[in-house]
Formats: C-alpha cells, structure tokens, sequence
C-alpha cells in the first residue's frame, strides 16, 4: 500500500498549503482523503472493513463536531474549524479510534512547537492569535499511518 501512503503524502501537502495560505480546508480535498482511505480498507479487507472504517470516520468526525461546539458554547469563540473537524473524520477512516490519541497528540505538539518558533521569532501571540491546524492534523496523519502501515504502535 505504498501508492495509496504515496497518495496521502501529496493530499497532505496539498491540504496543508491550502490552510496555510487561504485558512481553510475544502471539502473536495477532505472528500478525497476520505475515499482514497475508504479504497485504502476495502482493497485490504473487504467490504466489512471498509464499513468499519467509514463507521469510525463518521464517530470521530461527530465526536469533534461536539468538542467543536462545547467549546464555542462555552468560550465563544471557534477553537476548531469546521473543515479541521471534517479533516479529521477522513482521517478517522486512516487510523481509526486506536490511532486517534497518536495523531492528535502529534498534532498538538508539532503545533506548539510551531507556536514556540514563531514566538521565539518575535511573533506576538495572543488569547486571540489564529495558527491553521490542519498542517499539524497532517503531520499527525502522516505519522500515525506510517506507523500502523510500517511501524509497532497504534
């Protein structure tokens, strides 16, 4: 599964230029990552995979749609955007609930770091500073399937 790893790399390269120059994630590019992962499932193991798959993209994806929300209704402010939390149910159908904890985990460390070098740098950062996090839920994509296709975790 080397072309469909390949594949993911290019998506995530594309997603992460996209948010970091326009702040957004579009939803063709969401909608691919999904079925290319989706593909991804059945070839490796059939159509019961694939639901499975797809199952628990849907969860994760609804599951950060509700932390997206609770936090909005209680910070007022949106902490997470809405293709952020479509990204990550397409990613869902990659690493499933069990790499969950390793991509976002990864995720929020390369993001502040990030954070950490453009503070360093003389950047301001506020309560209110914007940073794109879909090149950081990438990195986390590309990290945990590398790991499940190649590695020992998750």
């Amino acid at each position: 599964m080397v072309v469909s790893f390949a594949l993911l790399c290019l998506l995530s390269a594309v997603l992460a230029w996209i948010d970091i120059r326009h702040g957004i994630i579009p939803d063709w590019l969401n909608l691919t990552i999904a079925g290319l992962g989706l593909s991804k499932a059945v070839i490796i193991g059939g159509a019961p995979a694939g639901l499975e798959a797809a199952c628990e993209g849907a969860a994760i994806g609804a599951t950060f749609w509700l932390l997206r929300r609770l936090y909005f209704t209680f910070r007022e402010v949106q902490g997470l955007g809405l293709g952020d939390v479509k990204f990550l149910a397409a990613a869902g159908i990659w690493s499933g609930v069990a790499g969950l904890p390793v991509l976002v985990l990864v995720a929020a460390l390369t993001a502040l770091a990030c954070a950490g070098v453009m503070q360093l740098a003389g950047r301001q950062l506020t309560g209110q500073s914007s940073i794109s996090f879909g090149p950081f839920l990438a990195i986390g994509l590309l990290f945990t399937s590398a790991v499940q296709q190649y590695g020992s975790c998750c």
